[in-house]
Order: C-alpha cells, then sequence, then structure tokens
C-alpha cells in the first residue's frame, strides 16, 4: 500500500506529532459539525445551523461545557448522543483513543502512533502500549461508579424513571471526568444545588480527570508497591500535581465560601451545610469543568476573578483538564523564589529545574495571557458588556471549562467565531506547544557575549 501523503510529499510519519493531534482535534470537529448540523440532532427537527453545530462541536471536542442553545430543549437524544461521544472522544484524546483502538484491533502499535500517543499523553514511548490500556481502564472504571451513584440518586432521589434515571447518570458522569461541564439542563445543576449525592461524585470525577493521567497511573502503581512491600519513590511531577491542586481546591473553597456567604442571590439563603458544599463543588469546577450549582452572574465581582485566576491555571498535564496546568504555575512560583532568595538555580524537593522547564512555562503562561487579552479586546470592540463579565467568558473559554455568566449565548455570528477558535486554541494549543518546544531544543555551540538591561 503506498504511503499516505501529507503535504510537501511528506509521510504522515515525518509530521510533527503535535501536528497529527491538532488535525485529529479538527477532524472530530468537522465529523461532529456535520452529524449536529442534520436536522434528526434537534429536537423540533429542523437543521441547527452551521455555526451553532460548529460552536456545539467544538464546544463538545475541547471540553468546554459551553452552551450556545438551551441543552435541555433544543438537541434531540440523537443530538446529545454526538455531543456525548464527542465529550469522550476529545476528553480522552483522539490520538490515545486511535492508538488503543489500533492497539486492541491489530494487537500492536506502529512507532508513528506510538508517537502521536506520546505527544498527548506524556508517557515515555516504552511505557505507551501498557499504558494506553490502563488509561481506557481508568476512565471506564471512575465514569462507570460515577454514572451508578447518579443513576441511583436520579432514581431514588428524584423520582427520574430508571431509564431517564440511567441515562442522565451516563451523560454526566462522562461529562465530569473528562472535564467538559456539558449538562442536560437548562440551569445545569443548579437544580441540584444542596444534594450531595450529586455534587458530591460529580466533584471527585472532575478532580480525578483533572489530575491527570500520569499521576493516576503512578498513584495506582505506587499502591501495587506498597502491596509487595517495595519502595518508590514520588516523581516531582506527582508531588507538584497533588500538591498545588490541593492548595487550589482549598483557596477556591474559602474564597469562594466567604465571598458569596452572605450573597443573596447565592450562598445567602442557604444553611451552613449546603453553603460548605457549594463552596466545594464550586472550587473543584472552576479550575477545570464548566459545571454550576450556582448563579454565576449573581456572584461577586471578586469571586468571579478569583474564579478567573482558578480556570486560567487549570487542572493536570496530560489529562482532560484546559489551563495552563498546575505544573506550569508551580515552576513558575519556584522560579520566583528562587529569584527572591537570590538563588543561581531553581530547585524544588531536592530537585534542580531545568533552565528549559523554565522557559517552556514561561513561554506557555505569557502567551495563555496574551490570546486571552487579545480576545477579551476583540469581543469587548463587538458587544456592549462589562469588563469582568467578558473576561470571565473569555477566560473560562481558553481553559476549556466552559462557566458562562450567560453571555456567550448572547453574542453575535463573529464574536461566537471568536469563542470558536479560543475554545480550539485552548485545548489543542498547550500541548502542540510543548512539543514542539521540547523538540525544537537545541545545543549551541558558542556562547553570546553577555549584557544586562535594567529590570524594573
Amino acid at each position: 500500500m503506498a504511503p499516505l501523503l501529507a503535504p510537501m510529499g511528506r509521510t504522515i510519519s515525518d509530521i510533527h506529532p503535535a501536528r497529527v493531534v491538532a488535525t485529529a482535534f479538527a477532524a472530530a470537529v468537522v465529523i461532529g459539525t456535520t452529524l449536529l448540523a442534520l436536522p434528526l440532532a434537534t429536537a423540533d427537527g429542523t437543521s441547527p445551523g452551521l455555526l451553532t453545530a460548529l460552536f456545539t462541536a467544538t464546544a463538545a471536542v475541547c471540553v468546554t461545557g459551553l452552551p450556545v442553545v438551551d441543552p435541555g430543549t433544543y438537541w434531540s437524544g440523537f443530538g446529545e448522543g454526538v455531543t456525548l461521544l464527542l465529550v469522550q472522544a476529545g476528553g480522552f484524546g483522539i490520538m490515545t483513543l486511535a492508538s488503543l483502538l489500533a492497539l486492541l484491533v491489530a494487537g500492536k502499535l506502529r512507532l508513528r502512533m506510538t508517537l502521536h500517543a506520546q505527544a498527548e499523553t506524556k508517557i515515555g514511548i516504552g511505557d505507551v502500549r501498557g499504558v494506553l490500556l490502563r488509561v481506557g481502564l481508568i476512565t471506564l472504571v471512575v465514569e462507570s461508579v460515577t454514572a451508578t451513584i447518579l443513576t441511583l440518586r436520579f432514581a431514588l432521589g428524584h423520582g427520574e424513571p430508571f431509564g431517564r434515571a440511567l441515562y442522565h447518570g451516563v451523560f454526566h458522569a462522562v461529562a465530569a471526568f473528562n472535564n467538559s461541564g456539558h449538562g442536560l439542563r437548562s440551569d445545569n445543576m443548579m437544580a441540584y444545588a444542596g444534594d450531595p449525592w450529586v455534587l458530591a461524585p460529580v466533584a471527585v470525577a472532575v478532580i480525578l480527570g483533572g489530575l491527570g493521567f500520569p499521576v493516576i497511573i503512578e498513584l495506582l502503581r505506587h499502591r501495587a508497591r506498597r502491596r509487595t512491600g517495595r519502595s518508590r519513590v514520588w516523581s516531582l511531577h506527582l508531588k507538584l500535581t497533588l500538591i498545588v491542586s490541593g492548595a487550589l481546591l482549598l483557596v477556591g473553597f474559602l474564597l469562594t465560601l466567604g465571598l458569596e456567604w452572605s450573597n443573596e442571590s447565592t450562598f445567602g439563603p442557604m444553611d451552613t451545610v449546603d453553603k460548605v458544599l457549594g463552596a466545594f463543588f464550586h472550587s473543584a469546577v472552576s479550575r477545570t469543568a464548566g459545571f454550576n450549582a450556582t448563579d454565576i452572574a449573581a456572584m461577586e465581582p471578586a469571586t468571579l476573578l478569583g474564579t478567573n485566576v482558578l480556570m486560567f491555571i487549570g487542572g493536570g498535564s496530560a489529562g482532560t483538564a484546559g489551563g495552563i496546568k498546575v505544573t506550569t504555575f508551580a515552576v513558575l512560583g519556584v522560579a520566583i523564589l528562587a529569584e527572591v532568595r537570590g538563588e543561581p538555580t531553581s530547585g524544588v524537593f531536592r530537585r534542580k529545574l531545568a533552565p528549559h522547564v523554565l522557559r517552556q512555562a514561561l513561554t506557555v503562561a505569557l502567551l495563555g495571557v496574551g490570546v486571552v487579552i487579545a480576545a477579551t479586546i476583540a469581543l469587548l470592540a463587538m458587544v456592549d458588556a462589562r469588563t469582568d463579565l467578558v473576561l470571565f467568558e473569555t477566560v473560562s473559554v481558553f481553559s476549556t471549562v466552559g462557566m458562562t455568566t450567560g453571555l456567550t449565548q448572547e453574542l453575535p455570528g463573529p464574536a461566537q467565531l471568536i469563542i470558536i477558535v479560543l475554545m480550539f486554541i485552548g485545548r489543542v494549543g498547550p500541548i502542540t506547544l510543548v512539543s514542539a518546544l521540547a523538540l525544537r531544543e537545541r545545543t549551541r555551540r558558542y556562547q553570546l557575549a553577555e549584557e544586562r538591561p535594567i529590570i524594573g
């Protein structure tokens, strides 16, 4: 069979794996748009229009639970099913999913597929074959457990028929673990505010999906080694991810609880237990998933600004979360601390950070800030809305969170196109950028003359 040709006469094996990942995500968006544009996808049997279908497909593939129409009434069962499949494919990873399917069908992976999967999962080449199966198993287990709990609660606690309860349970479980925030109700999850049997499982699934597969797999391996009496040193990536994620979860919880405690439009009328539950849920989902059990538009401006920070940081690398990632944030924090102390190098947990890691973290963070600012300015030029609301929407979209104040549904067509591009950049950009930076690294055989410009 002749090799599949790429632009400039190259074969696919010659193309950068990160570029293939971006192409795969774009192909999934095109397929999803085609399916959602069918009259069969809407509840009233009419075509939704190309822009609506494109927006919904992009939001699903990029695991951004941002609706442009009422999800509770607009889409048919077929449309909801397509959305769910796109969420699962986008969260699990297009190339990871394709590699796993190839593994199951052919019993082996070609080097090209291995490299593509590695570009998205950040897993070593020698481990890809076994780890892909573990990733699939982890996804299945977490989603199944979450779906079971939610199904029982919807059926027994909210009086839903079992079939409908099962459907809602599976849908929300998949959306939660893939950090998409897609819901089946017009108010997302506000109807379940104060219900720990719904909010807690969803929050836990969101947190697990946001940690990243490398962290989950390493934790499982560590537990297995402890059972056999063998010790294992935790990696720096795992330590940074767990500590920073826990700290951000706590900070978000305290911030939301304190600022919204007396807000009569949000936590004010609730009792203490419900306030605590609501603050924990908001903190868990605001960094990575777009669920909301509270009216976001009614929150205090300070809460929205704090949520912006949490969303921009996001979750763990090589998982279903968005943002610049907690390890990027941690590396920048370590570098700042080292500079304040006057230390020549940056280090944490008795490990020195390589200079190229610091440069990559700085590049990802600053480019992320630049993209958010540019998109915010563009949207402000098109809509008449408060700056803080536009900024919130922009950060939410770039970080593939999908939390919204309701502004997106009111945007004109050109503004929605900006949101679509921003969602795609937020989902694919960090993957391709870091991979490209890593592969472009080279050793310079000479040193330039040193000069120090004035700083500050």
